[in-house]
């Protein structure tokens, strides 16, 4: 399904999203994606799809799960184009959603990507040691994240993402998180609406605590080398930045290697994409970013599965 002269924009959702099974409808139903995850398990030496689709607990260990996340997402995309001609122009990514963002913008190759996120999750699972850190979601009808961060004045405690009005995430110390939600709940008592979600996760993800990974991450994208295409990537927003990428090759880097130890700023990359997009698709293993595009009045449909595939297209046609 091809409509001239509209701008489609895709994003893609992050680590968290996992799920078992997921992708093998489209791997069972459309060539395209199946080939996906043999070109996957081809490049990086073992069988994603399997690790995808059985109960298998590699699936939430961080070196697997991204690439597996990545590799359905772009599974997904490729059998939407094979299935409905649909080929957006912008793109967005949620953290590790980012790169599959990078992918399908022609940024980054898939093999590169594929390797890069491996290491990644490799790098990012042995940087803190396990149970010291946590991180949580702040959830409300209505959150002041500069009211937020000064809750956190003293803490080993940082906001990982601002995600929306409605929900913001804190990773740190586990100790200093569990100071850091004691804090917000005596200031904002007013809320009635107020909660805390523990996330499950095996590090406190974008926060000061994985900047000792920084320079080997940095060296492993910089021998990407031209891999990397800067002007490609100006299609694609930036967790770190929260506009478009622009600027060269090294600014690009910058960004991606920074995005791991500080904020990812979803909000902003929503505002950007919707202020550019006639329509927002969500295409990933689940759809936490809808409810995200829901909090600043634009509607985003997601794409989670071949059937969500073929009544979205058949709505939209």
């Amino acid at each position: 399904m091809v409509m001239e002269g509209r701008i489609d924009a895709a994003v893609f959702p992050g680590q968290g999203s996992q799920r078992t099974g997921m992708g093998r409808d489209f791997f069972e139903q459309v060539p395209e994606s199946r080939h996906t995850y043999e070109e996957a398990a081809d490049i990086l030496g073992w069988d994603i799809a399997a690790v995808c689709f059985a109960d298998d607990w590699r699936l939430h260990l961080t070196q697997y799960t991204q690439p597996c996340i990545v590799t359905t997402e772009i599974a997904m995309l490729r059998g939407l184009f094979a299935r409905y001609g649909f080929s957006p122009t912008l793109f967005g990514g949620h953290s590790l959603g980012e790169f599959t963002a990078l992918v399908a913008a022609d940024a980054l190759p898939f093999a590169a990507a594929l390797k890069i996120v491996q290491e990644r999750g490799r790098l990012m699972q042995e940087a803190v040691q396990a149970g010291a850190g946590a991180m949580t979601a702040v959830i409300a009808d209505e959150l002041n994240p500069e009211v937020i961060a000064n809750l956190l004045d003293g803490l080993l405690v940082d906001v990982a993402n601002a995600n929306s009005d409605r929900q913001i995430v804190l990773s740190g110390e586990t100790g200093a998180v569990a100071e850091a939600e004691s804090r917000i709940q005596s200031a904002l008592s007013d809320l009635p609406s107020l909660r805390f979600v523990r996330l499950n996760v095996s590090a406190p993800f974008h926060s000061r605590f994985l900047a000792p990974i920084l320079v080997p991450f940095e060296k492993a994208l910089q021998e990407l080398g031209d891999d990397l295409d800067p002007a490609a990537a100006g299609r694609v927003t930036s967790n770190y930045r929260g506009g478009f990428h622009s600027g060269g090759r090294e600014e690009l880097i910058e960004s991606l290697v920074l995005q791991i130890s500080h904020t990812v700023r979803w909000k902003q990359n929503m505002v950007c994409l919707a202020s550019r997009a006639d329509s927002i698709w969500e295409i990933g293993p689940g759809r936490p970013l809808r409810e995200f595009f829901r909090t600043i009045g634009v509607a985003c449909t997601s794409v989670t599965t071949h059937e969500a595939a073929e009544r979205a297209f058949a709505a939209a046609a």
